[in-house]
Order: structure tokens, then sequence, then C-alpha cells
């Protein structure tokens, strides 16, 4: 029960959008021993309500963004801890992750990068507003097999077709395994346009990379 007292504290600091409260609640979560990975599942279901709020207007971007600060500051806390748990040693398999063109969101995306992260990879965080070729060339650059692209709208999620398509007539499909994700990502959506793998949340993501580099 304390646990989850804890892990309350972290959902009621973002549903305040209170960055000291969230950097305070990240500490509490570490020192008291609470289920990390269940809290960062609570985070996310908490931002998934946050932007809801925003969708029919009860609150607006200035509090979506600070909301997104107090999350981004408990992730910082938490990875390292995360880490201590132990990853692959030697050369880690690289990954670029970012949102695609016109899609601003970031949560999703930041909580992926974690789990890769602790998971044994090297993640390159490409930010978001992505267009297909930025994508490309960056995962080029980097020496990655995988490419993560997140889409967070329904008005943006064709994008991920554009990434994927823009790789074909580049020759290069065939260099890099394509992951999508995102709110409005189905299975179906991801077989229909091509990509390699799909997964729901940051922890599936993590299996789903690790199944693509072993193939």
């Amino acid at each position: 029960m304390a646990n989850q007292e804890v892990i309350q504290k972290m959902k009621d600091a973002l549903l305040a959008f209170d960055e000291d409260m969230a950097q305070a609640a990240a500490e509490e979560v570490v020192s008291t021993g609470a289920d990390i990975v269940e809290t960062m599942k609570v985070m996310g279901d908490t931002m998934g309500e946050i932007g809801e709020q925003f969708q029919v207007m009860e609150i607006f971007l200035p509090e979506v963004l600070l909301a997104s600060k107090a999350f981004k500051v408990a992730m910082k806390i938490f990875e390292p801890e995360l880490l201590k748990s132990g990853t692959a040693q030697g050369e880690r398999p690289r990954a670029v992750i970012g949102s695609v063109k016109g899609d601003l969101h970031t949560v999703g995306k930041d909580m992926v990068t974690t789990m890769l992260t602790v998971g044994g990879f090297e993640v390159k965080d490409l930010g978001i507003d992505l267009d297909a070729s930025t994508f490309i060339t960056e995962a080029d650059a980097f020496g990655a097999k995988i490419i993560c692209v997140s889409a967070l709208m329904s008005s943006t999620i064709a994008q991920q077709k554009t990434v994927i398509e823009f790789l074909k007539a580049k020759g290069l499909r065939d260099k890099f395994k394509v992951m999508v994700g995102g709110g409005p990502c189905t299975q179906s959506w991801a077989d229909s346009i091509g990509a390699d793998g799909f997964a729901k949340d940051a922890v599936g993501a993590v299996e789903v990379a690790k199944k693509l580099i072993a193939n």
C-alpha cells in the first residue's frame, strides 16, 4: 500500500503540472524502493489523461508543457536507477527515435527512449516534428539498426508510412528495421504500411526491438 501511495504522489504531481513535486515524488519512489516501471506506467497513463483534457479544452498548452517538463524531470531520476539493473556490456545495438512531421508529442517517445537504453540499446533521440529524410539521414550517420517512428495523433500517423516509402525510394529499406508506435497505432496499421515492428507501450518496445536485432 505504501508503494501505491508514493506512486499516487507522482500522479498528483503531473496533474498539478508541478515540476518540483514530480522531482520530490521521483526521489521518494527511488528511496522507498517502489516499482519504477509501474510508476512509469502510471505516469504514461496520467499524461494520456492530460492529453485528453487538452483535447476537450479543459486545460491549455502551457499546462501540457508544464506537465511534460515535470515528466522529464522524473524520468531523469529514474533512468540511472533502471540502468543499475544491468544492461548489455560492450558494443550496443543502436537505434534512433523521433516524432513524425507535425507531431510535437514527447512523452511516449521519451519513455521508449529510456526503456530501450535500459534494455541495452544505444539510442539517439532525434526530437519532434521530423520529416522522413531526417530520420534516415540521422540513422545512417549514427549507425543505427532500428528507426523508431512515433506518432501520437491520428492527423500525423500517415507520416509513419511516408518514412517507410522514403526508405524504399532511396533503396535503403533493407538497411534498417522500422518500428512504429503511438496512441493511434495498431498492429494492423503497422502491417499495412510494411513496418517491421509495433509495440503498444515502452516495455513492449524493448522486446520487439530485441527480436528485430536477433533476426
